[in-house]
């Protein structure tokens, strides 16, 4: 019986030329960081460009990687930097499309959560870099505040503040109820 090889083992092997260390990482990782993606866009071929972009990202910068952070922990960074720059890219889009009759829309059974998500996201790239991470991995990747303040280098009770701060002014945007935004657990769910 072989022992599975940690995330660190893999890249040390990557970093001796090894593509099979890389293609086991991205398979361990692959579904967490595609379903994260799908969480923000709603979208599963936004999901797949996105993820796609962030593994050819870790392909090209792995080989400097100084292991100072666990592997996790640098992932869940480069995920949550990609969702902010999806999220900053996808504000100049428009959600309809000008050729678009009311009638599809209205027999489209999803479109009303389809927009509140849109709504929350945009209101979530509006607020400043620290509290747009915080919640973004929060809601996100339902991540601990402890393990969001060890991703950013900051205690947890700034990453609790961060959170309280940003999920208020999301409300403040959004309104308690409104688009069906409500509070569970103080987790923003829509």
């Amino acid at each position: 019986m072989t022992k599975m090889k940690k995330d660190n083992e893999l890249i040390e092997e990557y970093q001796a030329g090894s593509i099979a260390a890389f293609d086991e990482l991205v398979r361990r990782h692959l579904n967490e960081t595609f379903n994260f993606f799908l969480k923000i866009t709603g979208d599963e071929m936004d999901a797949e460009d996105i993820s796609q972009d962030v593994f050819l990202k870790l392909y090209k910068n792995l080989k400097n990687f100084r292991f100072e952070a666990n592997f996790k922990t640098y992932l869940y960074r480069v995920n949550a930097n990609a969702a902010n720059n999806y999220l900053q890219r996808s504000k100049w889009r428009k959600w309809l499309h000008i050729d678009d009759s009311p009638e599809q829309i209205d027999d489209e059974p999803s479109y009303e959560y389809k927009w509140a998500k849109k709504e929350v996201w945009d209101a979530i790239t509006k607020l400043p870099k620290t509290q747009r991470m915080v919640v973004t991995m929060r809601i996100a990747q339902d991540l601990p505040h402890k393990d969001i303040g060890a991703i950013l280098g900051i205690n947890e009770n700034s990453v609790k503040a961060s959170y309280h701060y940003g999920i208020n002014k999301l409300k403040d945007k959004l309104g308690d109820s409104k688009n069906g935004l409500r509070r569970k657990n103080s987790t923003l769910i829509y």
